[in-house]
């Protein structure tokens, strides 16, 4: 592979244009919402293929949010290049899942303690087995204690990272809610592999945006700019 240098294919910023602590969502225009209604002296550093991202500040200190794209491959070149390039140290995905657990309701957080996955992805780091992805525990901490400060409701647990939106439930074997995993979402673990390789802190913060027969499932504005409770948690940890 050839050696890469800023600016990337995907990421049009100088080194030094992001902070150490990236908030990513997978939708852009929740990062254009992030950076809008929170943080103070933004610049732009990306629109590449529409990616937005921006580098502010939150409570005087310095931190930046881009949007990632859906799926394990695309959070996987743009975490890559924020580690390997950018210098990133604190990566923390806000973005939404659906539930798997009776308990776990739309609009609660859940803290990605680890992910299991679908996708190949953690596979291809060519390990002579099968690679666990986990959450930083340092910034899994300082969230807990962020939420239960604010009087939040989340989970701690396990996630599914799904390659399929739309997937088909299989006729045999255990099912993921019965092996505890609290949502399914699609990006935690090839953050958390990436991380991992690179020496790096990474999170996953979800809010429950399906999948609850109890409550309506949210819209796609709400998706964008209401779940605030998340941002503000991930934003406390920089």
């Amino acid at each position: 592979m050839p050696e890469l240098k800023a600016p990337t294919p995907h990421i049009e910023a100088q080194v030094g244009e992001i902070a150490e602590t990236v908030l990513l969502p997978g939708d852009p225009l929740r990062a254009k919402f992030i950076a809008d209604n929170f943080l103070t002296d933004v610049k732009q550093f990306n629109s590449t293929r529409n990616m937005l991202g921006f580098t502010g500040y939150y409570n005087g200190k310095r931190v930046s949010v881009m949007g990632t794209g859906m799926g394990c491959p695309s959070i996987g070149i743009y975490s890559y290049e924020l580690m390997n390039i950018y210098g990133c140290k604190n990566l923390i995905r806000v973005g939404t899942a659906g539930t798997m657990q009776k308990d776990v309701h739309v609009r609660e957080m859940v803290f990605a303690q680890a992910a299991c996955s679908t996708s190949n992805y953690p596979a291809l780091f060519g390990l002579p087995g099968s690679f666990a992805p986990i959450a930083s525990y340092e910034l899994l901490e300082k969230a807990v204690a962020v939420a239960k400060e604010k009087g939040y409701t989340y989970h701690v647990g396990n996630v599914l990272s799904s390659d399929m939106f739309y997937s088909i439930p299989l006729p045999c074997g255990k099912t993921w809610p019965e092996m505890g995993v609290l949502a399914v979402e699609m990006e935690a673990a090839a953050l958390y592999s990436n991380a991992a390789a690179a020496g790096a802190n990474a999170l996953c913060i979800l809010t429950i945006s399906d999948g609850d027969e109890e409550a309506s499932d949210t819209t796609a504005e709400e998706r964008q700019t209401s779940f605030t409770q998340m941002m503000e948690v991930a934003l406390a940890l920089a």
